[in-house]
């Protein structure tokens, strides 16, 4: 029993991580896109360059409202990233 709920949890931390990295990479390819740079992005969102940095890498977790903001800098809605 002990053995499943492990694997269960190594699943769950691995959808997760996935998760943030297709998350940081669909901004950083939005970012390129509209040629702005971390900081330039970063500036509009609140946020400081290095957080958007982990973000975009997938290394940081965030909440859904600094999505929105990153999503509203990015003139997108929340669901498009």
């Amino acid at each position: 029993n002990n053995i499943m709920k492990k694997e269960i949890i190594r699943l769950t931390v691995k959808v997760s991580v996935n998760d943030r990295k297709r998350i940081g990479l669909r901004i950083k390819n939005l970012r390129k896109e509209q040629g702005l740079t971390q900081f330039q992005l970063a500036e509009k969102a609140g946020l400081k360059c290095g957080n958007l940095s982990r973000i975009e890498k997938g290394k940081h977790s965030t909440g859904q409202d600094i999505l929105s903001n990153i999503a509203t800098a990015l003139g997108k809605r929340l669901d498009f990233i």
